[in-house]
């Protein structure tokens, strides 16, 4: 009786089609916010825009001086909350479902290969400028205009195993330093950069372009900080385990023998 050969059996590797790049290039329109606004038709491409906001309600009515009513409208969370229950209230109305969202359109360009596209393109520059592989595009891009979003994909690609722990700690970091700057920066800062002195200059030293690098610059440098913090603790370690290795070892003994 003879055993049967067992021929060994190759996985091939998923090919990066054109299709890939395509989803790959509306992945990263759809979370940049360039299309952002309801005044076009193609604004459904845009995740703020999907997004959309809560209806509103009455949370205030006063009388003006003339005897006409004034009513102040807010959304259905309404003011002076506090506390977890308050929180819980945002989390429903905001948070939940940004990360529903996000985490359900990056199911859909990732079944069209948008993650392998950014894997084979991405990932020689993202390794090289914050040591994270080119799978963290979407959520690099997602976090510019949505911190809830960019947590979201973020902790799918480590849930995926996308993303190491290392890299999880490297691409946090990024997130972390002036986190959505694009949504942040440019939406509370337009009054202010709009602020004039009397003689019609503006009264910042400083452009709103200028502003919006030296954040991004900042995520880039945050980021590179916590890889030389993490190579300093691997070599601490690699140190400590090389001395307990060399303390383990048992002494050799010296055995003298005497000739009579």
């Amino acid at each position: 009786m003879t055993d049967k050969q067992q021929t060994p059996v190759t996985v091939e590797e998923e090919k990066v089609t054109i299709g890939c790049y395509i989803s790959l290039a509306l992945a990263i329109t759809f979370f940049s916010g360039a299309l952002a606004g309801t005044a076009h038709f193609y604004s459904f491409l845009d995740f703020q825009t999907l997004m959309g906001s809560a209806g509103k309600l009455v949370t205030n009515v006063s009388e003006a001086a003339d005897g006409t009513i004034v009513t102040k409208m807010g959304t259905f969370r309404g003011t002076g909350g506090s506390g977890a229950l308050d929180a819980f209230v945002m989390g429903i109305s905001m948070v939940l479902p940004g990360v529903m969202l996000a985490i359900g359109m990056i199911t859909v360009f990732e079944h069209y290969g948008a993650l392998k596209a950014a894997k084979k393109l991405l990932t020689p520059v993202l390794r090289f400028l914050i040591g994270v592989p080119g799978t963290a595009t979407l959520a690099m891009v997602a976090c510019l205009q949505s911190t809830d979003g960019g947590a979201a994909l973020t902790r799918q690609l480590k849930d995926s195993g996308a993303l190491t722990e290392r890299e999880v700690n490297i691409f946090a970091t990024f997130q972390m330093t002036s986190c959505a700057p694009v949504t942040n920066f440019i939406t509370f800062s337009a009054l202010v950069f709009a602020l004039q002195n009397a003689d019609g200059s503006p009264a910042l030293p400083i452009t709103m372009g200028t502003g919006l690098a030296v954040l991004l610059g900042s995520k880039f440098v945050g980021a590179n900080l916590m890889r030389v913090l993490l190579a300093l603790a691997d070599k601490r370690q690699s140190a400590k385990d090389a001395k307990e290795a060399q303390a383990a070892v048992p002494a050799v003994a010296t055995v003298t023998i005497e000739r009579n």
